[in-house]
């Protein structure tokens, strides 16, 4: 998976058994790798712009092998063979989002796109792929976004405990989880930019030198503005009620070019956006959960986790409650998306709805993710239907299967129990 960010590729291989939120996931091996500086300028240069359909297609196609090639070198450290890899879940690089909705040519139109070409990752791999998760939830009458809660719902509930899982990618996004209750009473949506503003700063005032604040840098050097700081509290994004999502539509370009035309120093402007991004959370909890269920504590993954400076100004905007790290639960702060997608196109391999229709405003439950399967039918036959359930949503099953036994070297467990039929899937995000 690659986020918002642009940053680079997620990858996560995990063994999973079971189904549904009672499913239990083991983390075998998980890896980040560097977009080259080239190829992340030309998805800055496309994201939420107008572009070059030939520009689409060549890095949608040379995505995909990015990502492949990441698959094969997250699976080589973790000396995991790829034949052993049974299925890809791969959320792609989203180059547009508009989960709301806007007039288009006559009709209120939402749409997504994320690009990353499932079929090159197939065919260089030799694995089935189920990619373009968010497409389907739109179609049912969502916003695409967060997809996520379906994981947070099923590693981080709690009979006696009320937790925000809380994501800080180029937005930031929470599931809060109240104690002992079904997934049919989660709240989760995007509170707004979590590095995307900071990252964007960072880059446009060192001229690239720098993408980001690395371990908050700036941010430690300087005073928020709290006029400056006041006024962006202000907008209308932040006093929506969920569900909602964001993107760069609206913390992109044209935002960071407002805050680049103020005279405050680079220590104080991008002190100013990391107190946006703890503000604009802590805001989101106080305003939309608390008023729902008890909070006892807030569990942090995501890039942000690793910028001390925002950490600071989070636990200082939400004390009393605790904010702690997932990898205190066993889930590492940099794989938890990367995982998520593995777990989804693992469940839509089983026919198994796994978007969370109350944090994205779907009509109902839906199969998440589009199949582009490897293996050619045997003897010319059409391929196996999976639990017969193709013809109901689409999906088919070919000759790879997806349930096997698997020796595990090492594992960086989320879940450490064995269990004698497995999936293993590795989600590049």
């Amino acid at each position: 998976m690659s986020g918002t960010s642009l940053d680079g590729i997620d990858v996560a291989i995990i063994d999973i058994t079971g189904s549904g939120f009672k499913a239990k996931v083991n983390v075998l091996a998980s890896h980040s790798v560097p977009y080259p500086k080239k190829v992340r300028e030309a998805l800055l240069g496309m994201s939420n712009t107008a572009a070059q359909t030939g520009d689409i297609s060549r890095l949608n196609f040379l995505l995909g092998e990015l990502y492949a090639e990441a698959v094969e070198e997250t699976a080589e450290r973790g000396e995991i063979p790829v034949a052993s890899i049974k299925l890809i879940g791969c959320h792609g690089q989203t180059i547009f989002h508009e989960g709301q909705g806007a007039q288009y040519l006559g009709k209120k139109v939402a749409s997504t796109m994320q690009i990353g070409e499932s079929s090159v990752i197939s065919e260089r791999l030799g694995i089935d792929v189920i990619s373009n998760f968010r497409e389907r939830d739109i179609a049912a009458g969502g916003k695409g976004a967060p997809l996520v809660p379906y994981l947070d719902y099923m590693l981080l509930r709690h009979r006696g405990r009320g937790r925000v899982a809380l994501n800080i990618g180029g937005i930031a996004n929470l599931s809060a989880i109240p104690p002992n209750t079904n997934a049919e009473r989660l709240i989760a949506f995007d509170t707004g930019p979590g590095n995307m503003v900071i990252d964007q700063l960072v880059s446009r005032i060192t001229l690239g030198r720098q993408t980001f604040d690395r371990d908050g840098g700036f941010a430690s050097r300087g005073q928020f503005d709290q006029k400056l700081l006041a006024k962006l509290l202000r907008d209308k994004y932040f006093r929506a009620k969920p569900p909602k999502t964001a993107g760069r539509e609206q913390f992109g370009a044209e935002f960071v070019s407002k805050l680049l035309d103020t005279e405050l120093s680079t220590e104080d402007l991008i002190a100013t956006a990391t107190a946006l991004t703890a503000e604009s959370i802590a805001l989101g909890i106080r305003n939309f959960v608390i008023p729902e269920m008890r909070v006892d504590e807030v569990f942090v993954s995501g890039g942000g986790a690793h910028n001390p400076a925002l950490l600071a100004m989070l636990r200082k905007a939400l004390n009393p409650i605790p904010v702690m790290m997932s990898s205190e639960v066993g889930l590492d702060v940099d794989a938890k998306e990367a995982v998520a997608f593995a777990v989804m196109a693992y469940e839509t391999a089983h026919a198994r709805p796994s978007n969370v229709p109350q944090a994205t405003g779907a009509k109902r439950p839906v199969l998440l993710g589009k199949l582009t399967p490897n293996a050619a039918p045997a003897n010319g036959k059409t391929p196996e239907l999976v639990h017969n359930a193709g013809t109901r949503n689409g999906v088919t099953h070919n000759g790879n299967g997806v349930a096997h036994k698997v020796p595990v070297r090492k594992t960086s467990a989320v879940n450490q129990r064995t269990a004698n039929n497995k999936t293993k899937a590795a989600a590049v995000r």
